[in-house]
């Protein structure tokens, strides 16, 4: 099957199916072990010191510069927060600058220093500190947290003599590395959670409701406020602790095992007078207890959520109908056993549940209150957690001998201790205990864990030994508990697995919730647990095992990669097959990079550690994490190299050289390609990798102009796998380059029948979209409509991503046609798979705005045009893209052109030509490879290119 990558084609002209994206300012290496360096000469050694010195002059200049730069931005960002995060990496730099002797070593963190500061400076623009609830708030709250764990590290090493002996000792050089790496990752979930927030934006553009559509009708009655527990022994300091906390407007997690006392808990903070006199009736309990989180849906938590309420929901944005509800008093929610749906929040189909808390949450004068046996509480909200631990002895004998009425507490006391203990004073085990003892006599006081209620319920429990325990240890080790479905593949040793698992139920050691086996009673014991059964290696037979056990077989695969080295090949082989599996069924961030990177290096492991990383790039790369996939391939392709493994070192390579194409990094890509043509790999390669190479080449080529169009994919047209693509390719640049449009049309639909015949999808969407580019051109509106709805045909049903980018490219065209309300509708429908940005799905959100702005300006609305196209620009600095970053600066100029403002205009204009020079495109060919956007009647860029009024003497 033709490789995915050879279909990935310019953000600008074809939508490519893996994200290929890299990280703006990325830099194209060669690897150390493909680059020959000279031996030293002994006449070198001065001029090595020299050049040093130079290099610590120059890095001071830096700092110089940094230092003011980040003072002066400090004094602009509205944002009390950001003006904080630039004072501390401010004084960072400051110390460097002061006390150290090889200055050169921090020119990486001056760097990242000044990409913190314009990021702050653009994120933070125009916004208050309002706007501090959402994403935004988050990511410059861990962003605070991390530089200033950063600065105290460095001013704790300065007053321990660190910076005086820096220049002599490795291990300090090793920790400035660290540093560099820390700010690396925070500026990752900087960029991440910043992206959200500006999709969030966009999404209050887009989803603006024009109708009544989204309306609440309120239920008869109000639901009832739960009772206060009669029993709740040892819990008044803390119950009084979480009211004052509530009172104050802080949301709680509840955090415990199950059986520990949260909901009960919960429920007295409910009925405290404070909390009373505050919230009045608006006091909610809503229950997610008894769903399935494999089969939990998002319509029905919100349902749940609405009718805890007391409210019933219609139409299709339920988060919009509660916080409408929420707004309207003070309110107090309890979310009870929120580990169900924080258990599935990582599927494809929950990937909204976070973002929705988050909404609800940040809605002044709410409080939310969750009680969870899960730490994966919903992001981007300031929960205050709170762990629900057991209790102390004293409350333990007062609950049970509320219960067990055989003798009086001064009786059985001192022999009650002991099973107490064994039941490490958990509330719902010793409630169950006295329920136990209290049909039985003679009761023993010093019998194991489980060991009375045995007595009472199935003796066979005492015989249980290893095998019981080793049951008990795996519930106990697995996040989401032991599937049933799998107990016998996960334990083939034990031969009674699901007979021992019904006895641990009936000793109520653990409980049955759907097909997962979860512990009931805190349990200790460490396990070892081999996962290749866990693992499908085919793609769609056992995805729902990938679905229903991810974090199971996430949290086995990291055990194993860190502690067991004498099964390392099945390790590896199940770590990149799950990350794999990952990708397919149920993309997400994955915990295991650590463990990856951790691998040790040696020549029995380069193979195995390079498919990790391999998959794992792939992943990220479906993530939108451009800059994590970028680095992982770049390792893998290391390690490949060192294997002798050129097949794979050049598909890594050309993975990322087409990363940089799609980003409009066309210079860049083209040079790491020709790299790889040139270096002593090449001629190791099969014809097939060379072909893919070149056909990337001419790609990268194509945008740049630096080859005619009867040059480009010529050399791939005669190749087995190539030829097809390279022909419908050859056929567009012919047309991009000024070809006939007739001549083109012809050929295109020449090869629309090879298509059909070949069945290759890829094929066939490009030939369509090549087709609907000619109509576009030619006028041919409805034609260019009927094109795009053959793509988008393609994809209905199956990729939803897919089905909105087209969508998009239609309803640009729609808004040519003058049918602007339409075009709206097209992509609001299209969109509703997407009600919250999701990391995967970052680069839609990017094609979405821009395509917004380019319909809302042929529409006459300005405004909204301005909007869009300053949303697409901050996503582009995201993502590195340079491409939509120009179209859309482009777009703001034609704004400021329309508007008479020619100073700003020529501004505008001035940046998107540095981009084009940026990207080696030639500007007056910025539009030859793209579909026009833009209404022919707006004309200040080609004003401006040719020097015309109001535009005279001012492009320099």
């Amino acid at each position: 099957m033709i490789d995915a990558c050879r279909g990935a084609c310019s953000l600008t002209g074809t939508h490519c199916n893996l994200n290929h994206y890299t990280n703006q300012g990325d830099a194209i290496q060669k690897n150390e072990s493909r680059t020959w360096k000279p031996k030293e000469s002994k006449d070198s050694k001065q001029s090595s010191f020299e050049t040093k010195k130079s290099q610590d002059d120059s890095v001071t200049q830096l700092l110089d510069a940094t230092i003011l730069a980040i003072n002066t931005t400090k004094d602009l960002v509205p944002i009390d927060l950001a003006k904080g995060i630039l004072g501390t990496i401010a004084n960072i730099l400051t110390l460097a600058q002061s006390v150290i002797k090889n200055k050169s070593d921090f020119q990486g963190i001056a760097e990242k220093c000044e990409t913190i500061r314009e990021i702050l400076e653009r994120v933070t623009k125009g916004t208050t500190e309002d706007d501090l609830r959402g994403y935004l708030g988050h990511a410059l709250a861990q962003l605070n947290k991390s530089v200033n764990r950063i600065n105290s590290d460095v001013a704790s090493s300065k007053e321990q003599g660190f910076w005086h002996r820096l220049f002599s000792v490795t291990i300090d050089r090793d920790r400035i590395t660290k540093w560099e790496k820390d700010l690396d990752q925070d500026l990752m979930l900087f960029r991440t959670e910043a992206i959200a927030s500006i999709a969030i934006k966009m999404e209050k553009l887009t989803l603006t409701p024009r109708d009544d559509t989204h309306r609440i009708n309120y239920i008869q009655y109000r639901p009832p406020v739960p009772s206060r527990p009669a029993m709740l022994y040892g819990r008044d300091d803390l119950v009084e602790e979480l009211t004052n906390l509530v009172v104050n407007d802080e949301h709680l997690a509840l955090i415990g095992p199950g059986g520990v006392g949260k909901t009960s808990v919960a429920k007295a903070i409910l009925h405290e007078s404070l909390i009373t006199n505050k919230f009045a009736d608006r006091r909610f309990f809503v229950t997610y207890d008894g769903l399935d989180p494999s089969t939990i849906t998002f319509e029905t938590l919100m349902t749940r959520f609405a009718g805890g309420l007391g409210i019933e929901i219609s139409g299709a944005d339920p988060v919009r109908q509660i916080s409408t509800f929420l707004r309207s008093a003070n309110t107090l929610v309890i979310l009870d056993n929120a580990e169900t749906f924080e258990e599935a929040s990582a599927s494809s189909v929950l990937g909204d549940i976070s973002a929705a808390i988050a909404e609800m949450a940040n809605i002044p004068g709410i409080v939310i209150i969750l009680t969870s046996r899960s730490r994966r509480n919903a992001p981007n909200v300031r929960w205050i957690t709170k762990d629900v631990l057991p209790l102390d002895l004293n409350s333990a004998q007062a609950v049970f001998f509320q219960i067990y009425q055989h003798a009086s507490r001064s009786e059985a006391e001192e022999h009650i201790n002991g099973l107490l203990k064994e039941l490490d004073f958990h509330p719902l085990s010793i409630n169950i205990l006295a329920n136990a003892a209290n049909k039985i006599t003679g009761l023993q006081p010093h019998c194991s864990r489980g060991g009375t209620i045995a007595t009472a319920s199935s003796p066979s429990f005492q015989n249980l030994g290893e095998d019981g325990l080793r049951v008990l240890a795996i519930i106990a080790f697995l996040p989401q508990g032991l599937n049933e479905d799998l107990a016998s593949d996960l334990l083939p040793s034990l031969q009674q697995v699901d007979t021992t698992c019904d006895v641990l139920c009936m000793q109520s050691l653990v409980y049955r919730q759907d097909k997962f086996l979860k512990m009931l009673v805190p349990f200790d014991i460490t396990c070892e647990i081999r996962c290749e059964h866990l693992t499908p290696q085919a793609r769609d037979q056992h995805a729902d095992i990938i679905i229903s056990d991810h974090l199971n077989i996430e949290q086995v695969v990291a055990f194993n990669l860190a502690n067991i080295p004498g099964n390392a090949k099945k390790t590896y082989v199940a770590c990149w097959q799950f990350l794999q599996s990952l990708k397919w069924h149920l993309p997400r961030p994955t915990t295991l990079a650590p463990a990856i990177s951790n691998i040790v290096q040696k020549s029995s492991t380069r193979m195995s550690k390079a498919h990790c990383l391999f998959t794992l790039a792939k992943l990220y790369d479906t993530l939108s994490q451009l800059a994590e996939s970028s680095q992982a391939f770049q390792a893998a392709e290391v390690l490949y190299l060192a294997a002798g493994n050129h097949e794979s070192m050049a598909d890594c390579l050309l993975i990322r050289a087409d990363l940089l194409r799609c980003q409009g990094r066309y210079i860049k890509s083209q040079n790491l390609i020709e790299d790889l043509q040139h270096s002593n790999s090449w001629k190791s390669l099969s014809e097939t990798t060379k072909a893919r190479a070149w056909f990337l080449l001419d790609m990268a080529r194509m945008y740049t102009f630096t080859a005619s169009a009867d040059e480009l994919f010529v050399k791939t047209a005669e190749d087995r796998v190539w030829s097809l693509y390279s022909k419908i390719w050859h056929c567009r640049a012919e047309f991009r380059y000024g070809g006939d449009a007739v001549q083109a049309r012809t050929h295109l639909e020449d090869l629309l029948l090879q298509c059909a015949s070949a069945g290759d999808l890829i094929d066939h969407r490009d030939v369509l979209e090549g087709l609907a580019e000619i109509a576009l051109c030619e006028g041919r509106l409805s034609d260019a409509m009927d094109n795009l709805q053959a793509v988008i045909g393609i994809f209905e049903g199956q990729h939803s991503a897919d089905v909105l980018w087209y969508t998009v490219r239609r309803a640009v065209v729609a808004s040519k046609q003058g049918n602007h309300e339409q075009a709206r509708e097209l992509i609001r429908k299209a969109s509703e798979p997407f009600q919250f940005f999701s990391l995967r799905n970052a680069r839609v959100f990017l094609h979405r705005s821009y395509g917004s702005a380019c319909i809302e300006l042929t529409a006459g609305e300005c405004d909204r045009a301005e909007t869009y196209f300053t949303t697409a620009i901050e996503a582009c600095d995201m993502q590195g893209d340079l491409m939509y970053k120009a179209f859309s600066i482009r777009g703001l100029g034609e704004i400021a052109f329309a508007r008479m403002n020619f100073a700003l205009a020529t501004q505008r204009f001035k940046e998107t030509r540095s981009l084009c020079a940026e990207m080696g495109v030639p500007p007056e060919h910025l539009y030859s490879c793209s579909p026009p956007g833009l209404p022919d009647r707006f004309e200040g860029w080609s004003l401006y290119l040719k020097d015309m009024p109001p535009f005279a003497n001012d492009n320099r």
